[in-house]
């Protein structure tokens, strides 16, 4: 393999039903970073039917090109089209670098599609650089060992170099007004040989909750909220402060709460403006998840918890006896600004 044949980073665009998933963006934006290092270009590789629509927001949030794949084999993502896809627009114009976000989709797609080009996946990483020894190699950083280390890992011999990266991780760029890219429509033909599933009904789940990475405030209980029962006082202050609740993997895993809401190593990575920490230690795992929240607020019994160490302020006591003091003040704040 001559890696100097390869150039530019490709980022996966996830799309269902025409709309592009948020990490889709936020690797174009972190790409648009990494392009500046690496001095090349990034595409965005859209995979679907009907898609041209999405071509002017994919511009405007940092592609410089568009390879467009429009079949009607990918209206709905099934393994083996959108494999066959991606290696094919692989095969033909050699990036050095695939971006994927790190979602059922991605992880899903991406080891496929590494396996028939014979190159290696980084998964869940949190972090990506370019080397500054010369060789401009993708240095991709993932927890290990249940997140109690850090690894970084390197992919010099092969091409592409290949990661899934978590949601929330990454930032997106603020939309460039006008911007546009050069489409270039990838023609494939798919056939029965690479539909080996049939889709016969897409059942899609209602819900009214709002997506935890989508939330400007987090209200989020731990261990120490003592019982699911008083998550009740999570949602009180939650409702009154415009926010939603989240959670720690110790509810998650006491059956307290469901996984969707779940921050953390093994749950959403988030970047609300405020994320209120009741009840919660501060474990590793739990950090790598929020701590890039504008401003953190810890409230814990035990004051020598991890959790101070992040937190812009801190609150020592009874998260139960605190919390309604802590709604009802806010109440009357509320009620004061919009009298």
């Amino acid at each position: 393999m001559d890696i100097q044949e390869y150039k530019g980073i490709f980022i996966f665009v996830q799309q269902v039903d025409n709309k592009i998933a948020g990490v889709s963006f936020e690797l174009l934006g972190k790409a648009k970073e990494l392009a500046k290092d690496m001095e090349t270009e990034v595409t965005a590789v859209l995979l679907g039917y009907n898609v041209s629509g999405l071509c002017n927001d994919l511009a405007r949030h940092g592609a410089d090109k568009i390879i467009m794949v429009d079949n009607k084999a990918l209206e709905v993502y099934a393994t083996e089209p959108y494999a066959h896809s991606m290696y094919n627009v692989i095969e033909k114009y050699k990036p050095a670098v695939v971006l994927y976000g790190a979602t059922a989709i991605g992880r899903d797609l991406a080891p496929r599609v590494s396996a028939r080009v014979k190159t290696g996946l980084t998964a869940d990483c949190t972090k990506l650089e370019i080397a500054d020894d010369g060789t401009k190699n993708l240095r991709m950083t993932r927890p290990a060992f249940g997140g109690n280390i850090m690894a970084t890992i390197l992919c010099p011999e092969h091409r592409p170099q290949m990661a899934t990266v978590r949601p929330g991780v990454m930032q997106k760029i603020k939309p460039i007004e006008g911007a546009t890219a050069p489409v270039e429509k990838f023609d494939l033909e798919i056939g029965a040989d690479h539909q080996n599933v049939q889709i016969l009904d897409v059942i899609k789940k209602v819900s009214n909750k709002m997506d935890i990475q989508d939330a400007k405030i987090l209200v989020s209980g731990g261990r120490g909220m003592g019982c699911p029962e008083n998550f009740a006082l999570l949602k009180d202050l939650a409702d009154a402060l415009g926010g939603t609740v989240s959670s720690s993997r110790a509810c998650v895993d006491a059956g307290w709460v469901e996984k969707d809401i779940q921050v953390g190593q093994t749950g959403k990575t988030v970047r609300p403006n405020l994320y209120i920490a009741c009840g919660i230690s501060g474990a590793i795992q739990h950090l790598a998840g929020m701590e890039e929240s504008d401003v953190i607020i810890a409230i814990n019994k035990d004051e020598t918890a991890p959790i101070f160490e992040v937190a812009d302020y801190g609150i020592v006591g009874d998260v139960t006896k605190i919390l309604p003091l802590f709604t009802e003040e806010v109440k009357k704040a509320m009620a004061a600004r919009n009298a």
